[in-house]
């Protein structure tokens, strides 16, 4: 989602499939890129490697690029190449590998030189190429990328700051809640950086505004499993019980987070019918770094 996002003022250009199988297994690709005029240049700067077909892989926030996410990446190339009719529908040529991670892969370049003799050159802040290895590819380094112009790729991490990046992404997502394409980034986003929302006390109201949306789906999602326990139950208890539990599961949800929850608080969680004390619980649980910190905030 977060590349499409960054491609997306040449979208008309480019077909985006994601996950794509390139075997009737379950060899997939994360995404693979196809320009849809072969002679045009794609001018954003994550994209102006782009040949005809472009396989990108991707690292979570915590993860590195290794060597073998590269030859994951080399395999589903040459899987691409080798299933085509005629040997010379897909030529090496035609092809590009982009990896996206958040940390300078020094092992990764340092093998690529010794074994393939391949040049590592920066094309851009946070994009580097690699000349020489089996196909032409890009290491995009995220938290690298110029936040001007990448906006979105280059806040995919795990460490933003409020006043350097939350901002800039509110504005840029603002209008665009009902999108399911920046939904999906931005929900990627806040689940990176999910501790953040705990320190309410340095929370700037920008970053309440990112993080309402997740809070308020947990506690939907909260309400709907509670509406359906509470019907199971029977219709005595209605919708009322069923929000209440809802709320409950909510807190639970959060406190999950923070370590194995002992069976008697989780059933003095479950067992409130206050919704204004739940309430309150809820704010403590996504506040609290700890269990501790909660049953202190909630007096428990």
């Amino acid at each position: 989602a977060v590349l499409q996002i960054e491609l997306s003022g040449e979208a008309e250009y480019l077909q985006f499939l994601k996950e794509y199988n390139l075997t009737d297994g379950p060899l997939r690709a994360d995404t693979l890129i196809i320009k849809k005029e072969p002679g045009y240049r794609v001018q954003k700067n994550i994209g102006r490697i782009f040949r005809r077909f472009n396989i990108v892989e991707y690292k979570n926030p915590w993860e590195s690029l290794t060597v073998r996410t590269y030859y994951q990446a080399v395999s589903y190339a040459s899987v691409l190449q080798s299933r085509t009719e005629r040997e010379d529908a897909v030529l090496p040529e035609d092809i590009t590998l982009t990896l996206v991670g958040n940390h300078y892969p020094r092992k990764l370049f340092r093998f690529l030189k010794k074994f393939y003799g391949a040049r590592v050159e920066q094309a851009f802040p946070g994009i580097y190429y690699v000349e020489g290895a089996v196909f032409p590819t890009q290491v995009i380094i995220q938290k690298e990328l110029p936040g001007e112009e990448n906006v979105w790729m280059s806040r995919l991490r795990q460490d933003l700051e409020m006043e350097a990046d939350v901002p800039a992404l509110a504005m840029a997502y603002r209008g665009k809640e009902e999108n399911p394409l920046y939904s999906e980034a931005m929900d990627l986003i806040v689940t990176a950086n999910w501790e953040l929302y705990k320190e309410s006390e340095k929370m700037c109201n920008a970053l309440n505004e990112l993080f309402a949306e997740k809070m308020e789906r947990e506690r939907v999602k909260g309400l709907t499993e509670g509406e359906k326990r509470g019907l199971a139950e029977g219709e005595r208890k209605g919708r009322a019980e069923g929000e209440q539990k809802g709320r409950g599961l909510s807190v639970l949800a959060l406190l999950e987070e923070l370590g194995q929850i002992p069976s008697s608080l989780r059933e003095k969680i479950m067992s409130q019918q206050d919704a204004n004390v739940l309430t309150d619980w809820l704010k403590a649980a996504a506040a609290a770094s700890s269990l501790e910190d909660f049953r202190k905030a909630a007096k428990l």
